[in-house]
């Protein structure tokens, strides 16, 4: 049934997920050298200010991996919910998702490691908010499973008086 709460918990892992797609990772800046760098989803954005006439050179690297963990990640966990009646195969889901979610958070913390090195190794980026929704997401998810589980024992533990 839809009404459960692992259904909520399920609708937050797909709109964390999916806000990971609109928001900003990681960003750092060098004032010195005039150096900002950028990561989103999509891709690592590394802009320097040139001495002279206010020029700006940028040069981009695709991310596209991280948008495409996500993506997977949002689709499974809204698959996930309308599969209710088999409640096994939402455990094996959740898993899955786990793993899609955890490939999209371990790809923005090596692509972040990527952008420290271009900008400068003394200095930290900031994790932006877009980095919490898939920490978020993962915790929501492992909420869902928890009470996936605790509706299978209990189904298990009727069927074995009947």
């Amino acid at each position: 049934m839809l009404q459960r709460v692992q259904s909520i918990f399920l609708l937050g892992v797909g709109i964390c997920m999916g806000l990971m797609l609109i928001f900003d990772i990681w960003q750092e800046t060098d004032l010195e050298e005039g150096k900002q760098a950028v990561l989103n989803a999509y891709y690592l954005t590394v802009t320097a200010a040139t001495d002279g006439e206010n020029t700006q050179t940028t040069t981009e690297q695709g991310t596209w991996v991280i948008a495409i963990f996500a993506v997977l990640a949002t689709i499974t966990a809204f698959y996930e919910i309308f599969r209710y009646d088999n409640r096994l195969t939402q455990i094996k889901l959740g898993a899955l998702n786990s793993l899609f979610m955890g490939a999209a958070l371990g790809l923005s913390v090596w692509y972040s490691f990527e952008g420290e090195k271009i900008i400068d190794q003394t200095a930290r980026g900031s994790y932006d908010i877009g980095f919490i929704f898939p920490c978020v997401a993962l915790l929501l998810n492992v909420m869902a499973n928890r009470f996936i589980r605790r509706d299978e024992k209990l189904v298990r533990s009727v069927d074995r008086l009947r």
